[in-house]
């Protein structure tokens, strides 16, 4: 085979650039420390390497949420602490206006402290973050959780959804609680009334306590079912009680219907989870015996839970002047199991069809009950609901209704109840007296259980933050097992690379040797 001048030279210079370049590799990977400066010097480490930086920009991603969600909840932690103090100030203030001792004006100065820490803990709901967000309205953070209406009560505005943020590849920790978890949920002590039944006159002579729920579970089990429950007294020592089918449920109460009105305590009658209270103000003059016997003897009360209370708006651009008005229970096992928590859109399909919807309402939303006026009628029952209605709906018309329930009540409308009461004169009135014993003893429960709510709040808080602590430290340890693989993959051994330097110098050197030998050489040199 003839090897050519060109041909030759052509091979040299390739063979002499590839030693160079692997000269200036190895220079490289000595000087720098670096192996795999490229996909090419090692595809498959390379790939790995990817993963691995992948992974570590995640830690750093994961350390910047804790260090945001640490500060989140060490906010919401002082936030919910200031709360706590000013609901047991304000628990103070209602113990201390239950001295019935006090004058008008002495309870127009607590309700001037109580108005003040009703602002206050209005404000510290509604208090932001750093970023200028609501810390307590769930996703809604451009919305003040809690807004003061018209008639002095209270609405939360924010949604029912934290916000949370992923602090491992497999755990997300919400970032804050919403105010429908601080307050919304607090239960109402006070969810129980106590009715006066003709021809008994409210006098205030003989009374009986709103209640208050003792057990939640009991009410719930046995005293919703009995109800409504008749109290009768037979003396000013005696009294009877029956459920609403007339069965005698006297012997399930402490005392079995005896009482005390002059000793502490023993004049409570406590019913199935809910503790009713007797009070006798029958004079100075009334002792004790026959005399006093004649002025209760007789008298009756109903004990029952507080109605639900329903609120009916018409849609404007219904095409008819009809309206649902009112709304009353009628039917409770149909209202606790049909009617939705978030309120109903009643629709009407034509003059007497009507259709029930959970708010809130769209055009895929299914109905989840039905039904037809009947000829003449002026009211509707459904959902265990009865409306009045007056006028001829049109087809396509629409009323929203929302409920009001008394199985919970917010800390805020408990101050303004609290704060309203306190400004109502009582003196010389025994039984505006009575109404205000009722609302400051559920004042002190609800106060008590919103506390309790608050601080399950609180301990939610301080779990979350040792679950930060120690995914701090297993985000570290990955970090460092990170950082040591990627070292072991993309860093070069400086004696290897030493030695592979010397290597490709005295390749490149011979290289060199060899082609200054060979070019030298022709068919002359060997005549």
């Amino acid at each position: 085979m003839r090897i050519s001048t060109e041909q030759y030279f052509s091979t040299s210079s390739s063979d002499y650039q590839k030693n160079y370049s692997g000269v200036v590799a190895a220079q490289n990977q000595a000087t720098t420390g670096v192996r795999v400066q490229t996909a090419a010097d090692d595809p498959v480490a390379a790939a790995q390497l990817l993963l691995l930086q992948q992974q570590k920009d995640m830690l750093g991603q994961y350390t910047g949420n804790i260090t945001s969600l640490q500060n989140s909840l060490t906010n919401e932690e002082s936030v919910l602490q200031s709360i706590n103090t000013a609901m047991q100030t304000a628990q103070g203030l209602a113990l201390q206006a239950g001295n019935m001792q006090l004058s008008n004006d002495d309870r127009k100065a607590i309700a001037a402290q109580v108005g003040a820490i009703e602002d206050q803990v209005l404000g510290l709901l509604n208090s932001k973050d750093s970023n200028g967000n609501y810390m307590f309205s769930g996703t809604k953070t451009d919305t003040p959780p809690y807004t003061r209406n018209n008639d002095g009560t209270y609405s939360y505005q924010g949604d029912e959804t934290p916000l949370s943020l992923q602090v491992g590849s497999n755990l997300s920790i919400t970032a804050g609680d919403t105010g429908k978890t601080l307050l919304e949920s607090s239960t109402n002590a006070g969810r129980t009334q106590a009715t006066v039944i003709p021809p008994t006159v409210n006098d205030g002579k003989v009374s009986i306590s709103a209640g208050l729920v003792t057990s939640g579970t009991a009410y719930t089990k046995n005293f919703a079912d009995g109800q409504p429950y008749k109290l009768t007294f037979a003396s000013s020592t005696q009294y009877s009680v029956t459920d609403k089918d007339g069965n005698d449920v006297t012997s399930e109460i402490t005392g079995n219907g005896t009482f005390d009105a002059t000793k502490e305590g023993a004049s409570s009658v406590n019913l199935r989870g809910v503790k009713f209270d007797i009070t006798l103000n029958l004079g100075s003059n009334v002792s004790t015996g026959a005399p006093s016997d004649a002025l209760v003897a007789g008298r009756e009360f109903t004990l029952e839970s507080k109605p639900d209370s329903f609120s009916v708006s018409r849609t404007a651009s219904n095409a008819s002047t009809a309206q649902l008005t009112g709304g009353s229970v009628t039917d409770q096992a149909a209202y606790s199991s049909t009617f939705p928590n978030s309120g109903a859109v009643i629709k009407f399909t034509s003059g007497t069809d009507y259709q029930v919807f959970a708010q809130p309402y769209s055009a895929n939303s299914k109905a989840i009950a039905s039904g037809t006026i009947a000829a003449g009628a002026t009211s509707i029952t459904t959902a265990g609901v009865t409306f009045g209605i007056s006028g001829t709906p049109g087809a396509g018309d629409q009323f929203s209704v929302s409920a009001t329930s008394n199985k919970n009540m917010n800390a805020l409308d408990t101050l303004g109840n609290l704060r309203k009461a306190l400004l109502t004169p009582a003196d010389g009135d025994q039984v505006a007296k009575n109404n205000l014993k009722d609302v400051l003893n559920t004042s002190v429960a609800n106060l008590g259980n919103a506390t309790a709510q608050i601080d399950q709040v609180r301990g939610s808080i301080g779990a979350r933050q040792n679950a930060l602590d120690v995914q701090s430290q297993e985000n570290t340890s990955l970090g460092l097992a990170n950082t040591s693989t990627m070292s072991s993959l993309a860093n070069v051994d400086m004696g290897q690379a030493a030695i592979d330097l010397t290597l490709q110098q005295t390749m490149l050197q011979a290289s060199q040797l060899a082609f200054v030998k060979i070019s030298q050489l022709s068919l002359f040199s060997r005549m």
